[in-house]
C-alpha cells in the first residue's frame, strides 16, 4: 500500500525523491519521509500527514546528496504519527530502510533484538529491518563495507516473513543503494549515469522509459556504474530491462482539477483502444467465419471443455466480475461464480473439474487476489492430470506479479490511473469480459453469428456514446451535485446486468465523498431496505431499456411513495422515466446487454462532483490507497 522511491546518480537526490513521492502519494498519505547519505551520515526528515508537510520541512533544508530513499505511508502497524513514519534507522543511525508491505514475524524479531539490547522508537514492523541488518553487519568483516551490506541484507531477508519491498541505505556505503522484493512490487529505472527504484513506474516515467521489474526473491544493488541483480542466495542473475511506451504527460493532470476527472474523460479513448486491440474489424457473420470475432490470443486449452468459471477479485474489480458473470452466463452459457478474493482464501468452494479461474486486479499486485489465485493454483494441482490449473488474469499492468502466476493475461490497456477511485480501469475490465464472453460464445456456438455481430456493432458505438454523456451531461450533473453537499445517505438500485453498476455507483460515492451509500437489487428494496427511505435519502435507480426496465420503474415508484428523491439513470428518449424521476442522468439509448458501460459514466461524474463540492481530496480519499498490496 505504501510507496517507496530511491535514487542514485548525478543529480540532487532530494528533488527527485520528492517528485517521485508526489507521483506515488496515491499509494498512501498518512506520513512521508526521506533519507540521504552525506559525508557518511544518514540525514532523515519525516513528517506526519500528506506530502506537503514534508515539503515544508525541507524548504530551508540544504542537502546536495546524490543518494537517497523516500516513502509515503499507508498506516498498518502504528498510528500515522511522525515517529512511525519511514525511513526507519538502526540504533547507531547507520542503516536507513523504507518498506512497502508487512513483516508478519516482526514481533518475534523485535523481542529477539530487544534481548540483545536494541531500542525501538516506533510501533511499526519496519523498524526491525534496519536493526536486524545492523545486528548482522557487526559480525561481518568490515574491510569491504559494500560487500558486507549486500551479505547482511541477504541474511536478513531470510529472516523476514511476509510481503515486503525494501530499499536500504548504509552511511558507510555512499555509492550504493540496495533493494529487495518479496510479494510486493518494486521497479528499477535505468537512466544515463543514474538509477532509480520505485513501487510503481509512475514515479519513473519523468526520468526514464527503461525499467526492470524485480521478481519475488530478488535483490538489486544500484551503484553509479550500473545495476546488479541477485537472488536471495546472492547468486548473480542476468536480467534484461524493457522499454515503456508511456510518457511524462500521461501522469499529469493536463488542465483537469483532479486526476479522477481527467480519467473519467479519458474513457472514450480507453474504449477505442480496447476495441482496436481486441475486436476483429473484418469479422462479418455473413462470411460464415471460422475464426473468432476477437483477438485475445489465449491458449485454446484455457477455454476448451469448460464447465465452470470462477472469478476472484476485490472492490471495483469485483463489481466488474459481477458484470462478467452475467455476460459469461448469458452469452457464453457457462455457469460462473464471483468471489471476494479475501473470503475465497479462507472458505474456497469444493474443487470442480474443467474450471477456469479468472483473477481481476487493476494493478496486478492486489495481495488478496494474488494469494487466492496462488492457493487455487496449488489446490488444483491435486486433481487428475487432465485438470491442471487454468488461470486467466485481467489487469492493467501486464508486467505485474499477476502475469507471473497465471496462464494468460488480458491487458485492459487503460493506461496509468492515478486517482484512487477506479473509473477508466473499471470500464476496461468490463470490456475485457465482453471480449472473453464473445470469444467463448463463438467457440461453443452458444450465440448465433448474427447475434455476435450485433453486439460487436453496439460495442463500436460506445466511445461516441460516452463522449455524448460527458459533453451533454457533465455540467448538468455538476449542478445537480450541489444539492447533495449535506446529504448523509444514498441508495442505488439496479437489476440484472446493471445491479453491479448500482454497487459501483455506491462505492464511488462512499470512497470519495464519505457519504454512506448502498447498492441493492431493485427488487429487494421491499424486503427490508425500504425502511431506510425518507425525504432525506435520495435514491438513484438505473432504468435502462430491456427485460427489467418496467420492473425498475415500478421499484422506483415504491421509493417515491416513501418521499425519497428519485434520480434516474435513463436513456434520453425514455418519456416514461421523465414522469417518474425527480432528476435525470441521461444517457444515449443502448441495448440492455451493453448498458453497463454507459450507465456507470454519470454515476462516476455524480460521485466526483459531490466530493469536489464538499471540498474533499478526490484523488486521495482518507484511509484508502490505490493498490492494496497487504492483507
Amino acid at each position: 500500500m505504501c510507496g517507496i522511491v530511491g535514487y542514485i546518480g548525478t543529480q540532487t537526490a532530494v528533488n527527485i525523491l520528492i517528485e517521485g513521492l508526489e507521483r506515488l502519494e496515491y499509494r498512501g498519505y498518512d506520513s512521508a519521509g526521506i533519507a540521504t547519505v552525506t559525508e557518511e551520515k544518514i540525514e532523515s526528515v519525516r513528517a506526519k500527514g500528506k506530502l506537503f508537510n514534508l515539503k515544508e520541512k525541507l524548504e530551508n533544508h540544504s542537502n546536495f546528496s546524490r543518494l537517497g530513499i523516500g516513502h509515503t505511508r499507508w498506516a498498518t502497524h502504528g498510528k500515522p504519527e511522525e515517529h512511525n513514519a519511514h525511513p526507519h534507522l538502526d540504533n547507531q543511525q547507520r542503516i536507513a530502510v523504507v518498506q512497502n508491505g508487512i513483516i508478519e514475524n516482526y514481533q518475534t524479531l523485535r523481542d529477539q533484538l530487544k534481548e540483545k539490547g536494541y531500542q525501538f522508537y516506533s510501533e511499526t514492523d519496519t523498524e526491525v529491518i534496519p536493526i536486524l541488518i545492523a545486528d548482522i553487519l557487526k559480525d561481518l568483516p568490515g574491510d569491504d563495507p559494500d560487500k558486507a551490506l549486500l551479505e547482511a541484507i541477504g541474511k536478513a531477508v531470510h529472516q523476514l516473513e511476509g510481503a515486503f519491498a525494501i530499499a536500504v541505505l548504509d552511511a558507510h556505503c555512499p555509492e550504493q543503494l540496495i533493494v529487495a522484493r518479496q510479494q510486493a512490487p518494486l521497479i528499477l529505472g535505468f537512466g544515463q549515469g543514474e538509477f532509480f527504484c520505485a513501487s510503481d513506474v509512475t514515479a519513473l516515467v519523468p526520468h526514464t522509459n527503461t525499467v526492470l521489474s524485480l521478481e519475488n526473491g530478488e535483490i538489486a544493488r544500484l551503484t553509479p556504474l550500473g545495476v546488479e541483480v541477485y537472488d536471495f542466495q546472492l547468486k548473480r542473475l542476468r536480467k534484461l530491462p524493457r522499454t515503456l511506451d508511456w510518457s511524462a504527460t500521461t501522469v499529469e493532470k493536463q488542465g483537469f482539477r483532479h486526476f479522477m476527472l481527467k480519467e473519467i474523460y479519458e474513457q472514450p479513448a480507453v474504449v477505442r483502444t480496447c476495441l482496436a486491440t481486441y475486436l476483429n474489424e473484418q469479422w462479418r457473420a455473413a462470411d460464415h467465419p471460422s475464426h473468432s470475432p476477437v483477438f485475445l490470443g489465449l491458449d485454446p486449452q484455457l477455454t476448451k471443455n469448460l464447465q465452470h468459471i470462477q472469478i476472484l477479485a476485490c472492490g471495483t474489480s469485483w463489481h466488474a466480475g459481477l458484470v462478467g458473470k452475467y455476460l459469461l452466463e448469458q452469452l457464453a452459457g457457462i455457469p460462473t461464480t464471483v468471489h471476494y478474493a479475501s473470503e475465497f482464501r479462507y472458505a474456497a468452494p469444493p474443487l470442480t473439474p474443467h474450471t477456469l479461474t479468472i483473477g481481476v486486479t487493476q494493478s496486478g499486485e492486489t495481495a488478496d487476489t494474488l494469494a487466492a489465485l496462488e492457493m487455487e493454483k496449488q489446490r488444483r494441482l491435486t486433481l487428475e492430470d487432465d485438470y491442471k490449473p487454468l488461470i486467466l488474469g485481467i489487469t492493467n499492468r501486464p508486467e505485474s506479479t499477476l502475469a507471473t502466476m497465471v496462464n494468460e493475461i488480458i491487458n485492459t490497456h487503460a493506461g496509468i490511473e492515478i486517482g484512487v477511485a477506479a473509473t477508466k480501469t473499471f470500464v476496461a475490465q468490463v470490456l475485457a469480459f465482453y471480449f472473453l464472453a464473445l470469444d467463448i460464445a463463438f467457440q461453443r456456438h452458444s450465440l448465433s453469428l448474427e447475434a455476435i455481430e450485433h453486439i460487436m456493432v453496439g460495442l463500436r458505438q460506445l466511445p461516441a456514446q460516452i463522449e455524448t454523456i460527458l459533453e451533454q451531461q457533465g455540467s448538468a450533473i455538476e449542478a445537480l451535485a450541489h444539492e447533495f453537499a449535506e446529504t448523509q445517505d444514498f441508495i442505488f438500485l439496479g437489476r440484472g446486468i446493471n445491479f453491479p453498476i448500482a454497487l459501483e455507483g455506491a462505492l464511488k460515492l462512499k470512497e470519495i465523498s464519505y457519504i454512506h451509500a448502498e447498492g441493492y437489487p431493485a427488487g429487494e428494496m421491499k424486503h427490508g431496505p425500504i425502511a431506510l427511505l425518507d425525504a432525506k435519502v435520495p435514491v438513484v435507480a438505473i432504468a435502462m431499456p430491456g427485460s427489467v426496465h418496467d420492473k425498475v420503474i415500478s421499484n422506483a415508484q415504491e421509493a417515491k411513495a416513501r418521499d425519497a428523491r428519485l434520480i434516474g439513470v435513463t436513456p434520453m428518449d425514455d418519456n416514461q422515466a421523465r414522469s417518474v424521476f425527480d432528476d435525470l442522468l441521461l444517457v444515449p439509448h443502448v441495448e440492455e446487454m451493453l448498458s453497463p458501460i454507459v450507465a456507470v459514466i454519470p454515476l462516476q461524474l455524480l460521485a466526483y462532483h459531490i466530493a469536489a463540492r464538499r471540498g474533499l481530496d478526490v484523488d486521495q480519499p482518507r484511509n484508502l490507497a490505490k493498490s492494496v498490496t497487504v492483507e
